[in-house]
């Protein structure tokens, strides 16, 4: 127990708090805000609060073609015949398909590798949603794969070696233009850059 909680009146507050301080970014002061403001809310609307967390985690499902997160076993996009399928972007996360789709300047499907390479970490190629990738491509179906992931090292590694994997195939391999700034995670670039770097892609190079 911290000496923080040491003082608390209520011990389902303290837990409550406990839980909350656990989510990425949220500290135990931001923790007991968040509680105390559900507390002061009507029951059902603390109620519709927690359904809306349990639902997140028993109904919803990793897409069967691209790893997003659906509703069904095929997600919207995978499953819209108006999205171009011989196209597909590979991110590294949620986060990153959310991005590109504001941006309303891409009509291909995706690919969402749920990580990075990062030998630092321990991540390596079998860590991240690598072969699914490599059967879609081996289908004959995908003409153009776009690497767009995180200008980073861990981003980096990973393009690389998709690219030596996939290149022994008949797709073209691109990657968005480097507006994205060195180090800068995509979904927290702005729409219009992010829409750019799509718009202006370029083949792929090792060098």
């Amino acid at each position: 127990m911290t000496q923080f909680e040491e003082y608390y009146p209520s011990q389902f507050l303290a837990n409550a708090v406990k839980q909350f301080a656990k989510l990425p970014g949220i500290g135990e002061k931001t923790a007991l805000r968040l509680v105390l403001h559900l507390l002061r809310q009507d029951e059902e609307q603390v109620l519709e609060f927690a359904q809306a967390i349990v639902d997140l985690k028993q109904k919803t499902h990793r897409c069967s073609i691209c790893h997003n997160i659906s509703d069904s076993e095929v997600c919207d996009i995978c499953a819209n015949p108006a999205r171009d399928h011989s196209m597909v972007c590979v991110v590294e996360d949620i986060q990153d398909l959310l991005a590109i789709e504001r941006t309303r300047q891409y009509n291909g499907v995706y690919h969402v590798l749920e990580g990075l390479i990062s030998p630092v970490e321990g991540i390596g190629p079998e860590d991240i949603n690598f072969s699914s990738l490599e059967q879609r491509v081996k289908s004959g179906q995908v003409k153009e794969i776009i690497l767009a992931l995180n200008a980073s090292s861990e981003g980096e590694a990973t393009s690389w070696f998709l690219f030596k994997k996939l290149s022994k195939y008949d797709v073209k391999i691109t990657s968005i233009a480097r507006g994205v700034g060195f180090g800068d995670e995509l979904h927290y670039t702005d729409e219009i850059t992010l829409g750019r770097s799509i718009l202006e892609r370029k083949p792929f190079d090792l060098k």
